[in-house]
């Protein structure tokens, strides 16, 4: 007879956006909310019995309505108050996962009355990943579609040769990724002191981008574990990092049969194929615990 496996159910990408009006100045939080339970399920699957199954349409609700209850001071902490409400009030639910993507606005300075008028801020993506099963937490961060340069301190030679490599070695070269990364904090029970969630991003985004931008390359390799090292040495809530680097090729266009000399001035951008260069990095002791692949995160 076929046994039932690992399940899950929800409501998956709730939009919330919520304003707090603060006089007339505005403050804005817009998040993409993804609610995932599971728990004792296994007779809706065999016999279609709901008795145990809180509809998708509620958790949806809750998300809406939590906004106006508590309010959302960060992602983190939006998705530890879902989380703990769902596996706390509803029995048969044992585990709950709350993803959260954050899109940020910059407010547009005016001579105008109020502070109300906001322009979406382009840079990246935040993300969240909170799980709770009664007992312990788990919280990922991170963030994605995060795109940076360095237009020179940058080689790449000496690798293998065989009969099928033509590329030439590079001695100053345009580096580029779009930094997709997630990292675990090691706040796991509520007995200990809960970090600062805003402040913790805006200081590991800070640690990334020096890292990228004072790291001079000799492989993009090296400068994913240079990224991750500062982090983990620098952010003590921080016990696991891992990193999707695609290698943003930029090849020197040969201007030869113009006439022209390209001393490393113009470039193609090209968006594929690309190489992608992948690693976790961890605390001295710790086990890596996000998944290899951030798709599936």
């Amino acid at each position: 007879m076929p046994i039932l496996g690992q399940n899950q159910y929800g409501k998956a990408e709730n939009r919330v956006v919520r304003i707090t009006r603060d006089g007339a100045t505005h403050h804005i939080k817009d998040l993409g909310v993804s609610v995932s339970l599971s728990g004792d399920m296994d007779e809706v699957h065999y016999s279609g019995s709901n008795a145990n199954v809180l509809p998708t349409d509620t958790t949806k609700n809750t998300v809406y309505a939590f906004a106006k209850e508590h309010g959302i001071e960060s992602a983190e902490q939006f998705g530890i108050l879902l989380a703990r409400h769902f596996v706390t009030s509803q029995e048969p639910i044992h585990r709950a996962r709350i993803r959260i993507e954050e899109y940020t606005w910059e407010r547009i300075e005016h001579s105008g009355k109020g502070a109300h008028s906001f322009v979406r801020r382009g840079q990246e993506t935040r993300l969240a990943q909170i799980t709770y099963d009664g007992r312990s937490w788990e919280v990922v961060s991170g963030l994605k579609d995060l795109t940076v340069m360095n237009s020179t301190d940058s080689e790449f030679w000496g690798y293998v040769r065989d009969r099928y490599t033509t590329l030439p070695e590079a001695h100053d070269r345009i580096l580029a990724t779009e930094v997709s990364g997630r990292w675990r904090f090691n706040w796991t029970e509520d007995a200990q002191r809960m970090p600062a969630w805003d402040e913790s991003y805006a200081q590991i985004k800070g640690h990334l981008l020096g890292a990228f931008a004072e790291t001079y390359s000799l492989s993009l390799q090296q400068t994913l574990y240079a990224m991750g090292a500062r982090i983990i040495d620098r952010r003590g809530e921080i016990d696991e990092i891992r990193f999707s680097l695609p290698n943003k090729h930029h090849f020197l266009v040969d201007l030869k049969p113009f006439g022209l000399e390209n001393d490393n001035e113009v470039y193609l951008a090209a968006d594929r194929p690309y190489g992608l260069i992948e690693a976790t990095v961890l605390r001295d002791g710790c086990e890596a615990k996000i998944p290899a692949d951030l798709t599936n995160l």
